[in-house]
């Protein structure tokens, strides 16, 4: 078992099926975690509720990639009880400097209201967080994110954990035994989460999968 943390033991951990977290913020140790049921987003299966489609024409925001990576870190740690330390915090920031972790970000009245990060190998991703300080903030970045992902080659988003706020977007639950074997095509196909060809199409993304709410 892995017993510490660098970048490139995180990205070899990640290859295996495994991911770290910490039990606190000021944890000293952090746990590689292998979850018996997985969450994903199946791409192109993104759901966009009536009421999420209304905030997303609305247009009141802007959207940037990796503008403030370390940031958009912090502000996902910054809740009551986390599981980023300083060590994770640190070596994530490295994976961004290196190429591999990013970060999509919501903006409105140039203040930081949403974002998400994760690190991409081969054509997974791999979602680490999220935070919102506005309503619809993250899901309004979890949305661009999936459109960029699916749109760049990816086949895999991996979410980690099923919770109520991503199930309503459309994530689902498959089992390790499943998750590994969808990892393992991914890490044999290449995607560019930089990908110059793509730019978001805001109606687009608004109708691409609408739900009742």
């Amino acid at each position: 078992m892995i017993k510490y943390l660098s970048p490139e033991v995180l990205l070899f951990a990640y290859q295996q099926g495994l991911f770290p977290m910490a039990e606190s913020r000021n944890a000293k140790q952090v746990q590689w975690i292998q979850p018996k049921k997985r969450g994903i987003f199946k791409l192109g299966d993104f759901h966009i509720s009536k009421s999420l489609k209304r905030v997303i024409l609305k247009k009141d925001y802007s959207i940037t990639v990796n503008s403030c990576f370390p940031t958009v870190v912090e502000k996902c740690a910054d809740r009551n009880e986390t599981w980023i330390n300083d060590d994770i915090y640190k070596c994530y920031c490295k994976l961004h400097e290196d190429g591999f972790a990013h970060s999509v970000e919501v903006w409105r009245n140039y203040k930081l209201v949403g974002g998400v990060y994760g690190v991409a190998i081969g054509a997974a991703f791999f979602g680490e967080s999220m935070f919102s300080e506005v309503s619809n903030g993250s899901k309004i970045a979890l949305t661009f994110l999936h459109d960029r992902l699916l749109n760049a080659g990816f086949v895999l988003f991996d979410t980690q954990f099923l919770t109520e706020h991503l199930a309503s977007l459309g994530a689902i639950e498959i089992t390790q035994a499943e998750y590994l074997i969808k990892l393992e095509k991914a890490l044999n196909k290449n995607a560019l989460f930089l990908d110059k060809n793509y730019s978001a199409d805001v109606d687009t993304i608004a109708q691409r999968s609408t739900q009742t709410s």
